[in-house]
């Protein structure tokens, strides 16, 4: 069974997604929607990873040894200026929808081994996911203006 693959590589991208969400706040400490907003869905991601600890303990965690084909990276830095925050919300967004599919992913397997506890976790945590898409969503749809033709003019 491949189940313990996938737990592992949600239990990585759901902390790496945390870690570049308070990297991403930190960095654009002037935006303070973006610096608050992006440390309450840092806490969500840190709630995934607390509620999918018991699963991943009941059927183990193994580490893909193909990084470069499935693979969460954490962002480099944070950029400067508008069109630096658009490209460091836009790479959260990238992030955030590799998480999005692998508890999709989790979720077929976990129907597959009747697993409800499997079910009912991935479920809640895809429902906090989709609405840090639609955030992020939103606030890339705010920024690009701004940063793609205003700062030209």
């Amino acid at each position: 069974m491949h189940l313990s693959t996938y737990l592992g590589l949600q239990h990585a991208a759901s902390r790496t997604l945390a870690e570049s969400f308070r990297q991403v706040a930190e960095g654009h400490r002037a935006e303070p929607d973006v610096h608050q907003d992006c440390h309450t869905l840092a806490g969500m991601c840190d709630a995934h990873v607390h509620r999918l600890a018991p699963v991943a303990e009941r059927y183990g965690e193994e580490r893909e040894e193909e990084p470069e084909r499935l693979h969460a990276e954490g962002l480099p830095g944070v950029r400067s200026g508008g069109i630096g925050l658009l490209r460091d919300l836009h790479d959260l967004y990238v992030l955030a929808s590799f998480v999005d599919i692998t508890w999709t992913v989790l979720e077929q397997a976990g129907q597959g081994v009747r697993d409800r506890e499997l079910v009912d976790v991935v479920r809640s945590c895809d429902q906090d996911t989709k609405r840090q898409l639609l955030w992020l969503n939103t606030r890339i749809k705010q920024a690009a203006p701004q940063a793609l033709i205003a700062a030209a003019a």
